[in-house]
């Protein structure tokens, strides 16, 4: 799979096997929130920062990141819309095919397991998985636990299963939800087999909070993070970038990468 290998490198530091994304995929579920309005100034952002990786979809390739050469590039390959009925029911909205031809590193999926659509996202999740294969380029598959059987998103053996599942599968990165623990994540890791990254959530109170959770899963053995709000909607994404990559990449503390975080911003004012 020498294909697959190059492009695995392009989205994950391979000596040390760490990575850090950053989705910007939300404008399709939930519209051009604050700080993708602009995405060619995101995108930048993010290679300003030092990011592994984007996740886009297909419609914003063109926004920047042909200059950008050393940022990986993960076309997102399904989707759903808030104003849908069925919210978490993802469906393709882009082929591996697709993805190829507009230059993508890899390519994502996103499965929620746990609601009356989870056999139709699980059977779009292995055909892909099947053509990236055939092509040689690397899946990261999105796995939550959100639907009407579903009563704690958060829950580790959930979130163990989610993570098991898209091994299983065939993908060759799981991103998945971070458990609230080191003790409970370390757990999901063993368990899943392939690199685990964690997701960032909905916007966190502060800088410290997001570090902690870095700091945590790293840790536990996750092999970084894709995270989107908590980056993208930073006053200084690129410095935030910076600081997560601290802890992912270098091991640094959680204060040492704030002091990043505040020098930058002395420097900024």
């Amino acid at each position: 799979m020498i294909g697959k290998e190059i492009r695995m490198a392009r989205i994950m530091d391979q000596k040390r096997q760490k990575t850090v994304i950053v989705p910007m995929d939300h404008g399709v579920s939930v519209g051009p929130v604050a700080g993708l309005l602009d995405m060619k100034h995101a995108i930048s952002e993010a290679s300003k920062g030092g990011a592994n990786a984007v996740v886009i979809h297909k419609g914003f390739v063109a926004s920047g990141r042909g200059k950008q050469n050393t940022l990986g590039l993960i076309v997102h390959l399904s989707g759903s819309t808030a104003l849908s009925p069925e919210p978490h029911a993802k469906t393709l909205v882009c082929t591996v095919e697709e993805a190829i031809k507009l230059g993508a590193d890899a390519v994502s999926v996103h499965v929620n397991l746990g609601n009356n659509r989870e056999k139709e996202m699980l059977s779009d999740l292995s055909s892909v998985t099947r053509v990236s294969n055939e092509w040689g380029i690397p899946l990261l598959a999105m796995i939550y636990c959100r639907g009407n059987r579903i009563k704690n998103e958060f829950d580790p053996e959930a979130i163990k299963h989610g993570a098991r599942l898209g091994a299983e599968l065939g993908a060759d990165l799981v991103k998945v939800p971070y458990t609230g623990d080191p003790e409970s994540f370390s757990r999901v890791v063993e368990g899943c087999g392939v690199p685990v990254v964690i997701a960032g959530g909905a916007k966190m109170n502060s800088d410290r909070d997001v570090l902690e959770m870095v700091s945590g899963a790293v840790s536990a053995g996750a092999a970084g993070l894709s995270i989107g709000r908590n980056v993208f909607q930073h006053h200084s994404p690129s410095v935030m970038i910076q600081a997560m990559s601290l802890i992912v990449h270098k091991r640094r503390t959680v204060d040492e990468a704030l002091s990043v975080l505040a020098r930058c911003t002395q420097k900024a004012a």
